[in-house]
């Protein structure tokens, strides 16, 4: 393992230099002489002791050198109050960029004990050459310290971010397929699968398990001999398990149903009168079409089952044999008892036109029955999952609610996930979801939940069982813009065609001087971190698993982590994808650094501590974050950087440097750090959202794109995202025009200053005060900036999973709001410390770690 490399130059200049310099692997700076003592220690004791604290008044203590005058809106302050110029600190869009540029047309082979991969928001090759490639796993370190006790004192998180399902690179190889029996079995001690980190013995007759430390027999059925100084068997190359760090096994033994989609249409009074049963009706029925007229595609053979339900539960049998649709209804809905019927479930292909029949009729039903106060979400998930019962199969159920939720009456009789004597958190599902949610996962049931109310669900939020199956919760305030339906057609039709796998168990298995002591993500926690078991997961479910020494490390064998996800495909295939991923151990901190990315960092902390919030004060994880940081940064200036580094100079990491900015905007989130205007039902959806993102949807999250837009209509070429600039008022130019990009935002601001002529190429005004601040859609023009810019909202729109609706800001408009709270470098509205003053206060507080 080489070195981070040599220490870079002190820094004497009174601000921070640019961090260009490819030789500076050790960025470093000095703070503003008025901070000094005359003596040269920083501080006098005590000067600084504690963390900046949200909600305090932040004013410059003095004017920042190199102003350009170019401020964004009069209520942001960017500047710091101890005298930092922003602009100066480590950037995360320039190492974003530079990473970008440095993997620009090159391959990154993942190879046992492989160097750092490149960023997770770098789109880049990944040739698998027997290391699982980073969309699969991504460690938060790929070097592992080898005592237990050392990992302890860097204050870095051990552990991996596992993406099962992850999608590929257009340019990379498709998993290999192997089917069962013919494939090399693994340790039968651990259950283990075959991997590249197995080491032959005895002419390839045994092999030694690195995860449990046995030597194992290899079946006479499956028996070559080995050859060279590596000794690895002669069949290598020729089978995936031997040679590659991803394969997949089918089991072609177990006949397991294929998944079927079963709707459920709200038609109770409220709904009636909602006005939008006509235009769900439409939509299903616009997408059940399209599906069956795919010819050769698995859509047009699913099966497909549909009931409505108000105070009851309405089945409909769709035979092909009946001349038309026959409805069956269930009034006994405490002890939900179905009627067998074999016509409940249809191939889409038999029953399109039954289906269309009763999807046109559902707008005019007469409000017969008698108006409910609310609606109970357990009775269309319990009515459906029993339909999936009753037919032995998984799938995915897709609920449509009008009427407003109603809380359940034993809702909150103890306290969620865990024991009774934990303290309540608002995050903490009600044990009906929790239940509800297992009895789903053990049948494959997703949950998809579209609502359509126009009034707050009061105490009830209905996301804890979507997001607990794999599912999602969809809100629309009203269908009758244009916005909004456009939305829902679009959530409707990913939701169905995105690619799931169902009924799954994900078993992680390490080295066996390492156990796992931890896992974090949306599902239901069971008693064995080591074993999760999900209802359906697709290519975005992204886990954070954490692990622990349970004894020293041997240098010379390194760490192993493997991942099996056993799941049943929606053909009805039964698959286990395995991923294995070796890393190099070492007794050297320095390594340990020097082979860490602030992205994945951010990533881990991110889904631990919004696992946490269910049993733990919010404080007091904004303030363990913050403490871990500062810790972190002290023993990385204790133990890995240069003796002649005055007191005076901020050391970071070199590839950590971006670390203190993602972490305060982690901190300073809405669902860290609630503000005056923060709901609780968008908390609670945000925390669901987040927790199951993958790293690159994690990072723009917390950091999202400000790319400056062409005013004049000077757009010789197409926009990228490599012109981003850094998430601060400073960057935004009162005459300019900025998109802000993150997978659940799209925001465009138009300073105040904009020229008359940029208006009338992308908006068709001429004024800016008939500009309307809020949701919109650009006008269609013929001209190089609306061109450019709709061609760049389209392209980014591709890249995430979520349906955004681009809103429009202009500068000084109370709406600008929104804005603030992605400025993340700056101070928050809810009170969250800016960038330049947090980095002050973890310099401050790691200082007088050391002198203490």
């Amino acid at each position: 393992m080489s070195p981070c490399g040599s220490q870079g130059q002190q820094c004497s200049h009174p601000y921070p230099p640019q961090l260009t310099s490819p030789v500076q692997h050790q960025p470093q700076w000095a703070l503003p002489q008025q901070h000094y003592s005359h003596s040269g220690v920083m501080y006098k004791p005590g000067t600084i002791s504690h963390p900046v604290q949200e909600g305090t008044t932040m004013q410059p203590s003095c004017p920042s050198p190199g102003d350009s005058g170019v401020s964004g809106p009069s209520s942001l302050i960017s500047e710091s109050r101890y005298g930092l110029h922003p602009q100066l600190l480590p950037s995360a869009v320039r190492v974003m960029e530079e990473d970008r540029t440095a993997w620009e047309g090159k391959v990154f082979v993942s190879e046992p004990i492989s160097s750092l991969p490149p960023l997770a928001t770098t789109d880049c090759v990944v040739e698998d050459r027997g290391n699982c490639s980073p969309r699969f796993i991504l460690s938060t370190s790929y070097c592992v310290p080898c005592e237990g006790q050392t990992a302890l004192q860097s204050h870095l998180p051990l552990g991996a971010l596992v993406t099962p399902l992850a999608r590929l690179h257009t340019g990379e190889r498709p998993l290999s397929v192997c089917m069962e029996a013919d494939t090399v079995k693994g340790c039968g001690e651990c259950g283990a699968y075959m991997c590249s980190a197995m080491g032959w013995q005895d002419c390839g007759q045994r092999f030694y398990c690195p995860f449990c430390g046995k030597l194992r027999e290899v079946g006479w059925q499956h028996y070559q001999p080995t050859q060279g100084v590596e000794g690895n068997r002669v069949d290598r190359e020729q089978r995936p398990e031997l040679s590659l760090g991803s394969y997949e096994i089918l089991d072609s033994q177990q006949d397991v149903p294929a998944a079927v989609l079963l709707l459920a249409v709200d038609v109770s009074a409220a709904a009636l009168r909602g006005g939008n049963l006509e235009l769900i009706s439409q939509q299903l029925r616009s997408l059940l079409t399209s599906l069956n007229r795919e010819e050769g595609a698995f859509q047009s053979d699913v099966r497909v089952g549909l009931m409505t339900y108000d105070s009851r539960i309405h089945l409909y049998d769709l035979s092909p044999a009946l001349s038309r649709p026959h409805m069956l209804v269930v009034t006994e809905t405490e002890d939900l008892q179905l009627p067998v019927r074999e016509g409940l479930l249809v191939p889409l292909k038999d029953c399109i036109d039954s289906i269309n029949s009763v999807l046109q009729r559902i707008p005019v039903f007469s409000a017969e029955f008698e108006e409910a106060s609310g609606v109970l979400l357990e009775l269309p998930v319990k009515a459906g999952l029993a339909v999936l019962q009753e037919v032995g199969c998984p799938g995915k159920l897709l609920v449509f609610q009008t009427a407003p939720f109603t809380e359940g009456t034993h809702t909150h009789n103890s306290s969620g996930f865990f024991s009774s004597n934990k303290p309540k958190s608002l995050f903490q599902p009600p044990d009906t979801a929790v239940s509800l949610a297992k009895e789903c996962v053990s049948q494959g049931c997703g949950v998809h939940l579209f609502v359509f109310s126009q009034q707050d669900v009061g105490g009830a939020w209905p996301g804890h069982v979507p997001y607990l199956t794999g599912g999602e919760l969809h809100c629309y305030h009203s269908l009758q813009g244009e916005l909004d339906r456009e939305r829902f057609s679009s959530d409707l039709r990913r939701t169905v065609e995105t690619e799931t796998g169902y009924r799954a168990t994900l078993r992680v298995h390490v080295s066996k001087d390492l156990r796992v002591s931890g896992c974090y993500g949306s599902f239901v926690p069971g008693p064995n971190p080591a074993h999760v078991a999900m209802a359906t997961l697709d290519w975005r479910t992204t886990l954070a698993v954490e692990l622990t020494h349970s004894r020293a490390l041997d240098e010379k064998r390194g760490v192993v982590i493997q991942t099996i996800l056993s799941y049943t495909s929606q053909q009805g295939e039964r698959r286990t994808r395995v991923h294995s991923l070796s890393l190099c151990c070492s007794h050297h901190l320095l390594d340990t650094f020097c082979n860490c990315q602030a992205q994945t960092l951010l990533t881990f902390y991110c889904k631990k501590m919004y696992c946490a919030v269910l049993e733990r004060p919010l404080q007091e994880l904004r303030e363990e974050l913050q403490t871990e940081v500062t810790e972190s940064l002290a023993c990385y200036r204790k133990h890995c950087s240069s003796s002649s580094v005055s007191p005076g100079q901020l050391v970071l990491p070199q590839y950590l440097k971006t670390l203190p900015v993602y972490l305060n905007s982690l901190r300073k989130s809405e669902v860290l750090l609630p503000g005056l205007r923060s709901s609780v039902h968008q908390r609670l959806q945000l925390r669901c959202q987040v927790v199951s993102m993958d790293t690159k949807t994690t990072a723009g999250h917390f950091y999202p794109l400000l790319l400056p837009l062409p005013v004049g209509g000077n757009t010789s070429s197409p926009l990228s995202l490599g012109e981003a600039v850094r998430c601060t008022a400073a960057s935004l130019d009162h005459g300019g025009l900025y998109l802000v990009h993150g997978p659940l935002v799209l925001l465009l601001w138009v300073g105040h200053n904009i020229a008359n002529t940029s208006l009338v190429q992308l908006f068709n005004i001429t004024c800016l005060s008939t500009l309307p601040s809020g949701e919109t859609k650009l006008p269609v023009l013929d001209n190089p900036l609306s061109v450019s810019v709709r061609s760049l909202i389209n392209t980014l729109n591709s890249q995430t999973h979520y349906t955004r609706k681009l809103r429009v800001v202009k500068q000084g408009d109370s709406c600008e709001e929104a804005l603030q709270r992605l400025l993340v470098e700056d101070k928050s509205p809810n009170g969250g410390a800016s960038y330049a003053d947090f980095l002050y206060h973890l310099h401050v507080n790691s200082i007088q770690l050391l002198v203490r």
